[in-house]
């Protein structure tokens, strides 16, 4: 008989991956993708953050969902996404930490907000509130992007283009998962 406990872990390690490997594959479109489209729009944009990050939303959405599990979901790519950027220099205490803004900001968010009595997970009672999750991602994207650069000591500027590029990254994966599902259903009936 499969005790429960590995049961968990293995339901853990099943929703590591996915969550994992959407982090990574939102990274991957946003900066092999997107990136080179800012770049050739907007040439004289100094500032190496993406106008639209993919990945915020991955967190933002894998929060929602699981909660405190999210942390341990995201950790596995968001530390492959830093080391593929910065190799070996992921391990720096300034990348450390904003891996860990990374992980920790968005499922803090969601409890603090629950602790206030705005309970926002997902329930089958009632319909999940998007305009909220907006929300929310806009407060997430303003901590990280605040507590991100004050560790990396970045210019103001890119402040702003991180909260850009969250927002913006939030809305657009909520607006593409909205199409899939859609289409989804109506490939099913």
């Amino acid at each position: 008989m499969v005790q429960p406990k590995t049961v968990a872990l293995l339901n853990l390690s099943k929703e590591a991956a996915i969550v994992s490997l959407a982090y990574i594959g939102a990274f991957f479109a946003t900066f092999e993708i997107l990136m080179p489209a800012q770049n050739l729009l907007f040439p004289d944009f100094a500032s190496r953050a993406s106008l639209l990050f993919l990945p915020h939303g991955v967190r933002v959405l894998a929060a929602w969902l699981l909660g405190w599990r999210s942390v341990l979901t995201l950790l596995p790519g968001v530390v492959l996404v830093f080391v593929y950027v910065a190799g070996w220099g992921a391990f720096a205490p300034s990348r450390l930490a904003a891996i860990a803004v990374a992980v920790l900001v968005p499922a803090a968010c969601f409890t603090l907000l629950r602790l206030l009595g705005r309970d926002l997970r997902p329930a089958a009672d009632r319909a999940p509130c998007w305009l909220c999750l907006i929300g929310v991602g806009l407060v997430i994207s303003i901590l990280t992007s605040v507590l991100t650069n004050y560790a990396f000591g970045s210019a103001p500027k890119d402040y702003i283009a991180y909260l850009i590029g969250d927002f913006f990254g939030l809305f657009f994966l909520m607006l593409i998962l909205m199409f899939v599902f859609r289409f989804l259903r109506h490939a099913r009936s």
